[in-house]
């Protein structure tokens, strides 16, 4: 079951039915979706992301501890502004950490946070390493792993089909400060 994660700006809850309206306006978001294919599709209305988070919810009960979805929301404003993932990743024991924000949170460091905030649980749980896979041409999210303190380890055709830059993350690696 993913568990509740709060930092100085937001908090990390589990993706509840009723998110579904949020949800699409992230998922159902041209911007972000191109980076998430072939992983997932854009939504396309409220009855697929309700879906959508039905099956994600059914399949985090299932999940093993540090493994986890969790819906991004402001403290300030208790919107919720986007996603953040840590999710085993076939074909070996690896932890992948993603997330997505709705575009209008772009720019004020939601992605960095969360991502700082569920890797420092991660470790706290035994995790000893997460990674992340970025497209080239994604220059956010490479921005983002950098500023959460990621290390480049090169390209890879490893996972997803896809060529991918793969970036980790040691407990060592995050800075208090982040």
């Amino acid at each position: 079951m993913t568990q509740e994660l709060v930092s100085e700006r937001l908090v990390l809850r589990p993706w509840e039915k009723d998110d579904a309206e949020d949800a699409f306006g992230v998922y159902g978001t041209a911007q972000v979706a191109r980076w998430l294919s072939p992983t997932m599709d854009r939504v396309l209305d409220l009855t697929a992301m309700r879906s959508v988070l039905e099956r994600w919810i059914a399949e985090d009960a299932r999940l093993i501890v540090p493994g986890g979805r969790w819906a991004i929301e402001s403290r300030e404003e208790q919107e919720l502004v986007g996603s953040v993932t840590l999710l085993p990743l076939e074909p070996d024991d690896a932890y992948e950490m993603g997330w997505q924000l709705r575009p209008g949170a772009w720019g004020h460091g939601f992605a960095t946070e969360a991502g700082s905030a569920v890797a420092r649980w991660a470790f706290a749980q035994g995790l000893e390493e997460v990674i992340a896979l970025v497209r080239p041409a994604n220059k956010r999210a490479t921005a983002t792993v950098k500023r959460i303190g990621m290390e480049w380890v090169g390209e890879t055709e490893k996972y997803h089909r896809l060529r991918l830059q793969e970036y980790r993350l040691r407990p060592g690696d995050l800075q208090a400060d982040r």
